[in-house]
């Protein structure tokens, strides 16, 4: 029992044990009729707790809400009980299980994620997934794992870590959860990915890697009537802190959907870094207004290239219709243009706020569109110049090492991440009433969240997950990321059958994508034949 309430309270907490004693001794007291005396030391007690409460650094929830936010942690300890009894099991996942959510904080903390008595997960259950290992085990030197993102038109390659701090706004999180995350990705050398609403002053306090995303607001780099301006984005994407430029087409959780900022939300500070009026409507456009067809897009690329003095130039999309995506490598191939990179961005992916239609039924399942995207790019001739990227529900090395044989060179991460900050999983993302710190703009409640603490955890989280992607290699006989491949993965099907991954995902022939749509096989022969010239 003590071992276990050392991982919720650790020992270098003694000021609050003895805190907590005076409190039940001073209840007692009262209870038993001291009078004033009993009472006065009840109230002593619980003010003690109350000023360690907001002192104190490690726990956000304590700072936002002294005294009984200790109910949460005192529930944690029972939960166990609890959840076997009444409430859920350590698998249900909505939308991240229990389990999953214990390993990011534990990794975070850079606590054992160690686990007894075997799996908690059905293994007869259809879907169930598993990587297959060798008897003759290898071994790695190091978990710092690299891909090299840069074309033969690109002039400052870079060097990307596998796993990585996935799109994320100022705005859309805490200026704190914003230097958190910065800073964790400085000291652990990995991309800390803006999200659409620029570089803002706080993604520059640490200087960690930027991943400068370019939405359909193109905030950052637009004119008083939101159209691109050249030079404003060449004036920050120069900047050394900028590695590379990422186009957003669509994003998983709510594709081929806007959005508005409303006006009372719209701060000096997000308006500064978006180069929009303060206090007026921040309008995102379902669709760019720089171009339209695939050919116009090559284009796009090519300029943001040049602007940027040869830095990596990619898009990120969630892959809709498949026709529109064969339409841009159509392009490539008219054009010669080719991006640097493609993040493909799941289904399955967040968001602060989406209709729930959206969130449930719009959108391509990362897997699938994934797969489709480097087989595609492997048909005609393109992968070896295109790197790709893949965010959606990654946060285990497993998930790592399956996107990874799915065809991706690295994996993004917002979910995970922010439960490294002390994300609970509240989901009050979008009324600005988040309960650690993470994803709000009120100061109040932001200033729980202590930036150095939580860059640590941020750290050591992607450490750990990287490290345990290794051993799991190390598991398969297997001595690089890029070893992985779809047959080392496999999938039940059945009660009695499972396949590997190869056996379940279609290989498309080459070129026929772009010459024959007929004569694909099934889905794919209904597809109309793709146009570099129009995306519908």
């Amino acid at each position: 029992m003590l071992e276990r309430l050392n991982q919720i309270y650790p020992i270098r907490y003694t000021a609050f044990f003895v805190a907590m004693a005076g409190l039940c001794l001073s209840a007692l007291m009262a209870l038993a009729g001291a009078g004033q005396v009993g009472w006065l030391l009840l109230f002593g007690a619980l003010t003690a707790i109350g000023a360690y409460d907001l002192q104190q650094q490690h726990h956000a929830i304590l700072r936002n809400y002294p005294i009984i936010g200790h109910l949460r942690f005192m529930l944690e300890y029972i939960r166990p009980e609890i959840r076997q009894y009444f409430l859920e099991s350590e698998t249900d996942a909505a939308p991240f299980s229990r389990a999953q959510r214990s390993l990011v904080y534990a990794r975070a903390k850079g606590q054992s994620d160690k686990r007894p008595f075997g799996t908690q997960l059905d293994v007869r259950a259809l879907g169930y997934e598993w990587l297959t290992h060798s008897i003759a085990p290898s071994h790695l030197e190091t978990h710092d794992f690299r891909v090299s993102v840069g074309g033969d038109q690109c002039t400052q390659p870079y060097a990307m870590s596998l796993f990585n701090v996935s799109a994320m706004s100022f705005g859309a999180l805490s200026a704190n959860a914003i230097m958190a995350l910065n800073q964790g990705a400085k000291l652990g050398g990995f991309a800390h990915d803006t999200g659409e609403g620029s570089i803002s002053s706080h993604h520059r306090v640490h200087g960690g890697d930027l991943i400068w995303e370019i939405g359909s607001g193109y905030f950052g780099c637009r004119d008083a009537q939101g159209n691109f301006d050249p030079e404003k984005f060449a004036a920050q994407a120069r900047d050394p802190q900028v590695k590379m430029v990422e186009i957003k087409l669509s994003q998983g959780a709510k594709p081929g959907h806007g959005g508005v900022l409303p006006g009372p939300k719209v701060t000096p500070e997000i308006a500064q870094a978006r180069g929009v009026p303060e206090g007026v409507d921040c309008v995102s456009p379902a669709a760019h207004s720089r171009f339209s067809t695939p050919l116009e897009l090559m284009a796009f690329v090519q300029e943001l290239r040049t602007l940027s003095q040869g830095k990596p130039v990619g898009m990120k999309l969630c892959i809709g219709h498949p026709w529109e995506w064969f339409g841009i490598v159509h392009a490539m191939l008219h054009t010669g243009i080719r991006p640097d990179f493609i993040v493909i961005d799941g289904a399955e992916g967040g968001t602060g706020a989406a209709p729930l239609e959206f969130s449930d039924h719009m959108g391509t399942p990362m897997q699938e569109g994934l797969r489709l995207v480097h087989n595609t790019l492997v048909g005609v001739g393109l992968r070896a110049h295109i790197r790709l990227g893949a965010s959606g529900k990654i946060i285990s090395a497993f998930d790592v090492a399956r996107t990874l044989a799915l065809g991706a060179d690295w994996c993004n991460s917002a979910r995970g991440f922010m439960f490294a900050l002390g994300c609970i999983q509240a989901q009050t993302c979008h009324t600005g009433n988040c309960p650690t710190g993470v994803t709000t703009q009120d100061p109040k409640r932001q200033i729980a969240l202590v930036v150095p603490d939580k860059a640590q955890r941020v750290l050591h989280f992607h450490h750990h997950t990287l490290e345990a992607l290794k051993e799991l290699l190390e598991a398969a006989g297997l001595h690089q990321p890029q070893d992985l491949a779809l047959r080392h993965i496999m999938r039940r099907v059945s009660d009695t059958e499972s396949k590997p991954l190869s056996d379940l995902f279609t290989q498309l022939p080459a070129n026929a994508l772009l010459e024959d749509a007929g004569a694909l096989p099934a889905p794919y022969h209904q597809y109309p034949l793709a146009s570099a010239s129009r995306f519908a």
